[in-house]
């Protein structure tokens, strides 16, 4: 299966079988930028803020999920439990939706824009993880440290960190460095572009990677 990032927190998600999901499009008025028109099967929106939720930009006629539940897409299992957008049960921002996907056997969590720091109880909603997708940048979300605590209590095999500051993001959040600082650079790997490929053979490490894209175009 294969991931790509179209900036901010959104990603394209295609299945060998070429079922397509996408995460939390964006509008630029609020991210600074444009996200390129794409096409998916699915939608998946983890809160109603135009930053997470322009499904304008999808192409067709794709189902959109924005609330809890279970669903089968064309060989893709969905799912997605409830959390908060804070840390005071969504009092400041409202609800957020983490959504969770399996792709040729490979489990990915998408934690949207949590905000409230890591509970057993969403780990164990969540499960187990081969990719996790997950904020960093703070403010409006969790900050690094608290990443960093998601990642050592659900264990994944892949981290891909999202919504932090890029070159041309005008929302006010931090950039993605806190957040390596806390990993060793053996565990961090570079791409040079903005996608990936991964199969069931890929997990077999007993240390989390870090994958980070190249900002350059957002």
């Amino acid at each position: 299966m294969k991931i790509e990032w179209l900036g901010h927190s959104s990603f394209k998600l295609t299945e060998s079988t070429g079922t397509t999901i996408v995460t939390d499009p964006y509008d630029k008025s609020i991210v600074g930028f444009e996200m390129s028109k794409t096409s998916a099967d699915v939608v998946t929106c983890s809160h109603q803020h135009k930053d997470h939720n322009a499904v304008i930009r999808i192409d067709g006629e794709p189902l959109v999920l924005s609330e809890c539940g279970f669903w089968e897409v064309k060989g893709v299992d969905v799912s997605s439990i409830l959390s908060y957008h804070d840390e005071k049960l969504g009092k400041k921002r409202g609800e957020n939706k983490i959504f969770k996907f399996r792709m040729d056997g490979v489990e990915l969590c998408h934690m949207g824009d949590v905000g409230e720091e890591c509970t057993a109880k969403i780990a164990e909603g969540i499960g187990s993880v081969n990719v996790l997708m997950i904020p960093v940048g703070g403010n409006n979300t969790i900050d690094a440290r608290q990443a960093k605590e998601y990642v050592d209590f659900i264990m994944p095999d892949v981290v891909i960190p999202m919504h932090f500051k890029t070159p041309n993001s005008q929302v006010d959040i931090d950039k993605i460095d806190e957040f390596l600082d806390l990993f060793d650079e053996e565990q961090i790997r570079r791409i040079d572009g903005q996608s990936i490929e991964f199969d069931r053979a890929h997990f077999e490490s007993d240390s989390t990677l870090v994958i980070v894209f190249d900002q350059s175009m957002f």
